[in-house]
């Protein structure tokens, strides 16, 4: 089977190639990972004592942040690595000031990971959520180094869970302990024999907790948003515009709208923008104009997303209407918005939670998107109990770093 893996491996890596001479995304993905064993050359001398950070992509970067927080206080003698296997999380993140060295992950070939794991030589390394790369897995766990899956989340439809699914059983088996958001992924990692499994939550608690206590005036949007009430649509996709725009142009006087773009796209910008029949600026023209006098503000940059939330009476989270991927509902919930998201969000425990818990709700339609965000506007109580009840589930669900850094204190890197 490992054979088989690798062949496949080798296989999907000229497939990509051939892609990104079509996909600028694809480009990036392939183009960027020729410059990572001379950036780790740069930056991580033989000499250095390294942490190893291992993130899909950009969500998953932010689960970690907690963790890289706190290392460096904790261990400020060591460097810290960051690999991303995504373009949308290292192109956003490779000047982070939490890592010494941001990098893509290089395909998982045997060879590759021999050569990554030599050159970042870990003493420790954090696998965030999921990615299970066999070779990287196998390598550290013969060089015996400590390896943790933090804020992991496992499902029933998995390969290790099948009848078939021994070889990335067996990768598993390199993890020294998991840390997992929900009590289903810890009873099926229990049901195929692992038991260093601790429930810590989602590290993204602890991070979006901290939002709240810090200063996340912005002048534009207190102008912008007045006295009116306000609906944020943060990380949005065309199919989440697509859904929203019957509402924008339909709502009352005293409604308005930030709608921040997940990709910033001129020409989507521009279709979306010509569809809109209320009176709407960019935030790029705002300079030139009285932005009070404007209905929908839409953000065509980025890095504003987490404080514009705090103006949000309504939060839109945008990338489960398509196949994208939920975007991070927990930004706005800790400032106690109430939460619509789209109808693909199965994979997302938190978001199954909110729903559960009646702080977060989802539509499959502009007509069912119209019809809550109707209601939200007009009902008080309802937007307010809802809201509420999204704050208190971020405040509730706090300490996954906490039990992370006591499991840390407890056991010394390996020998």
């Amino acid at each position: 089977m490992h054979t088989f893996y690798n062949l496949l491996i080798h296989l999907v890596s000229f497939g990509l190639r051939v892609t990104a001479i079509f996909s600028k995304k694809m480009r990036l993905f392939v183009n960027g990972r020729k410059e990572v064993f001379e950036i780790l050359q740069r930056e991580i001398s033989s000499t250095d004592q390294t942490i190893w950070f291992h993130c899909a992509s950009l969500g998953e970067f932010e689960q970690g942040v907690t963790i890289m927080e706190k290392i460096k206080k904790l261990k400020p003698d060591h460097k810290i690595v960051v690999s991303f296997f995504s373009p949308s999380g290292y192109e956003i993140k490779k000047k982070t000031p939490l890592a010494d060295a941001v990098v893509y992950l290089p395909i998982d070939t045997p060879t590759n990971a021999k050569k990554f794991v030599t050159a970042v030589h870990p003493s420790l390394v954090f696998f965030v959520k999921y990615e299970f790369w066999p070779n990287y897995l196998f390598e550290l766990n013969r060089k015996n180094i400590n390896t943790l899956l933090v804020s992991g989340v496992f499902r029933a439809d998995q390969i290790f869970f099948k009848s078939y699914g021994g070889f990335m059983r067996r990768a598993l088996k390199s993890f020294d302990y998991f840390f997992l958001q929900d009590e289903n992924s810890e009873s099926l990692l229990k049901s195929i024999g692992f038991n260093n499994t601790t429930v810590s939550g989602d590290t993204r608690f602890d991070r979006v907790s901290h939002q709240i206590e810090m200063d996340n005036t912005l002048k534009f949007a207190e102008d912008f948003k007045g006295n009116s009430l306000c609906i944020v649509c943060g990380s949005t996709w065309p199919e989440d515009e697509s859904v929203l725009l019957e509402y924008i142009n339909i709502a009352p006087g005293n409604v308005k709208f930030i709608i921040a773009p997940h990709k910033i796209e001129t020409e989507k910008i521009e279709n979306f923008t010509k569809q809109i029949v209320k009176k709407t600026v960019l935030h790029s023209e705002m300079n030139n104009v009285n932005i009070s006098e404007y209905n929908v503000l839409i953000i065509d940059c980025i890095g504003l997303l987490s404080k514009l939330y705090s103006y949000a009476d309504i939060a839109y989270v945008g990338g489960a209407m398509g196949k994208t991927g939920l975007h991070n509902i927990l930004e706005p919930a800790t400032f106690g918005a109430p939460i619509v998201i789209g109808k693909n969000f199965e994979e997302f425990p938190e978001a199954k939670r909110l729903r559960d818990l009646a702080g977060l709700f989802s539509v499959s339609n502009a007509a069912e998107c119209t019809e809550i965000l109707s209601k939200l506007i007009l009902n008080d109580n309802l937007r307010n109990k809802t809201g509420m009840i999204s704050g208190h589930f971020v405040n509730k669900n706090t300490g996954a770093t906490k039990k992370i850094l006591k499991y840390l204190s407890k056991f010394p890197d390996k020998q």
